[in-house]
């Protein structure tokens, strides 16, 4: 599979992201989320994102990172390139209710958390979820940072971050900032001031929801027609079409498609292999 880079790591360049193998309508049976990871591993899948948020409640915090760490660890072939990312500062209450906490104190613990279950004496890539208004963003980038200089964490990201707090954020990790996580996708298109940031300092730019969400994911095909009509005309998914319009967007994209399914994943990781001509991008650009 092409890869791209995240920080001096070559990763692939379509990532797998775990929420849906564990949000609400995660799959009864885990064995197909186990089996969807592997899938991913065959298909040449190096990058894994995840969160100690994905699960259902407060009840069964880091799910996702568990999970993906049990399905790698079991995988039969050489996982030594993989790099799993995950995430603090988003909480999960009582019900399924979602919550903030960007406190050091808490970030601090929720890596520490973080590190037994995914198994490792340091997390390859740490993000910081999402800015939690009651606390200053600088306080919780701090945080990140000094997990960085412990050696907690390889690298270290942001997640849901404006512009602002891209710089600011660079500016407290002493350049050392690798990723932003933001949503994007032809749905979701007001990120794309920080995707142009990122591609100006060379910081790895990760889409979440990249198909438009869990449940949209299905209107590339009706919605926004061109992706159907390119689709149609290459006989691939427009799904795919999606993911290597993003591709060739900046060479700093990385998209991480949700899937909890062996065969959408399969497909997603195909879109490395798909090649869009100028004018099939620039309408495809210009869709909204």
């Amino acid at each position: 599979m092409q890869s791209r880079r995240i920080g001096d790591t070559q990763v692939s360049a379509i990532g797998l992201g775990g929420m849906p193998m564990s949000i609400e309508g995660r799959p009864e049976d885990e064995q197909q989320s186990v089996d969807t990871i592997h899938a991913a591993l065959e298909a040449g899948v190096t990058l894994f994102d995840t969160a100690d948020a994905y699960s259902l409640d407060n009840t069964d915090i880091g799910h996702n990172e568990s999970l993906i760490a049990r399905a790698v660890a079991s995988w039969g072939g050489d996982t030594s390139d993989v790099l799993i990312a995950t995430k603090g500062g988003h909480t999960r209450t009582e019900g399924g209710g979602w919550g903030l906490d960007g406190s050091p104190e808490y970030l601090k613990q929720a890596c520490e958390a973080s590190l037994k279950r995914l198994g490792v004496d340091a997390i390859g890539l740490y993000q910081f979820h999402r800015p939690d208004p009651r606390v200053d963003y600088a306080e919780s980038v701090g945080a990140i940072r000094d997990l960085l200089d412990a050696g907690n964490i390889r690298y270290a990201g942001i997640s849901n971050a404006n512009p602002d707090q891209i710089r600011l954020a660079n500016e407290i990790l002493g350049g050392r900032l690798v990723s932003v996580q933001n949503e994007f996708s032809p749905r979701f298109r007001s990120s794309e001031p920080e995707l142009d940031l990122c591609d100006s300092l060379g910081i790895a730019f990760l889409p979440w929801s990249p198909l438009g969400g869990i449940a949209k994911a299905g209107d590339l095909g009706s919605i926004f027609a061109p992706f159907a009509e390119v689709a149609k005309d290459k006989g691939i998914s427009p799904q795919q079409v999606c993911l290597a319009w993003l591709l060739a967007k900046s060479p700093v994209v990385i998209p991480i498609p949700g899937s909890s399914r062996p065969a959408t994943i399969r497909d997603s990781a195909a879109a490395v292999h798909v090649d869009l001509t100028t004018d099939e991008f620039v309408r495809l650009d210009a869709t909204h």
